[in-house]
């Protein structure tokens, strides 16, 4: 009788619990006994977690691990060729150092689950910030109504124009909900789309997207070719009384020149659902009434998170049975 290859998991199934139960009939389903990273690479080392094929982290997991950095990556068991992150973003796990790996460990995320939600939350924001409603509703709980002087007037979304910078899944969901407001959409990425996924938006190069954008929409990953590209020399370039929205990895913008630009009135108003040192929050956009400010909740409903965990149980299904992945990231396409 031959024994089930092990199933690692790292982190907790908040929700599908049945169908992560379900994995038993094809793995060996455990978790680590360390709760910090040296202890976790102390009991890679030892040999108790040879026979791991495939593991399961959650963003959280990283309490136990530590990021999947080069050191990490090289301390795992050998037998270890599967990672299943459930999540869109895994700026959290180094895919250089997983793919030079021997055996490389191939690593997948849960692409397009997130779409819906992140968006939803990146409309609320754009509306939001547009409206300028933080600093009344603010008002309001200090028992000062909309407050004394009261705040700016906003600014409608209609015909206002929409700059997406990075037109992946969340982007193209985000241009759908942002039309239904009469917003005009204009997009930027690493390669233009083809018509049917861009939609009617049109493609303009970076420099156009800082200069015609009314609101910029930041949802891209973030990457060493991607982090703080809004600084300093990108506020310059933007409309003054621009609206700057970030849902996804709060590095991706300078956030002390985001400050400054918020200061300096060059950016009327900000809505941020990532920020650069979470959970730290930079105090100048604390203490600023035009930001309006969410922590990091852009997954944050039942459905959303339910979808995610069935989709990376999904991976680590396809990897026992198949030897292959549902969504492997970009990075290992040629893999």
């Amino acid at each position: 009788m031959t024994s089930k290859p092990k199933v690692l998991l790292l982190g907790e199934i908040e929700h599908a619990h049945k169908t992560w139960e379900s994995l038993s009939a094809v793995g060996d389903l455990i978790t680590p006994t360390a709760t910090n990273r040296a202890d976790f690479i102390a009991e890679c080392k030892s040999g108790k977690l040879d026979g791991v094929v495939v593991a399961y982290r959650t963003f959280a997991s990283a309490s136990i691990t530590g990021l999947f950095d080069e050191e990490l990556v090289n301390a795992l068991p050998k037998s270890l060729v599967f990672l299943a992150h459930c999540g869109a973003g895994y700026d959290q796990v180094d895919v250089h150092a997983c793919s030079a790996r021997t055996p490389p460990l191939r690593v997948s995320n849960v692409p397009t689950a997130v779409d819906d939600a992140t968006a939803d939350v990146n409309m609320f924001l754009i509306i939001g910030a547009l409206r300028n409603f933080n600093a009344g509703m603010h008002a309001l709980r200090e028992g000062k109504w909309r407050g004394i002087p009261p705040p700016r007037l906003g600014h409608d979304p209609e015909n206002k124009t929409l700059g997406i910078l990075g037109m992946g899944g969340i982007g193209r969901n985000l241009k759908k909900k942002a039309e239904a407001f009469g917003m005009k959409v204009v997009y930027h990425n690493r390669r233009e789309l083809s018509a049917e996924l861009a939609g009617g938006a049109r493609y303009v190069s970076f420099e156009e997207l800082l200069r015609e954008s009314d609101v910029i929409s930041l949802n891209l990953p973030l990457n060493k070719h991607t982090r703080h590209i809004i600084g300093k020399q990108e506020f310059e370039k933007m409309k003054t009384g621009v609206v700057i929205v970030n849902t996804a990895r709060g590095a991706v913008i300078d956030e002390d020149a985001l400050v400054q630009a918020l200061d300096s009135g060059k950016v009327y108003s900000a809505g941020l659902d990532v920020f650069e040192e979470e959970p730290q929050i930079h105090p100048g956009l604390v203490r600023n009434p035009n930001v309006l400010l969410v922590p990091h909740m852009g997954t944050w409903t039942v459905e959303t998170q339910t979808g995610m965990e069935e989709w990376a149980i999904e991976n680590v299904r396809l990897a026992l049975e198949t030897g292959k992945l549902k969504s492997p990231v970009f990075e290992q396409a040629d893999l």
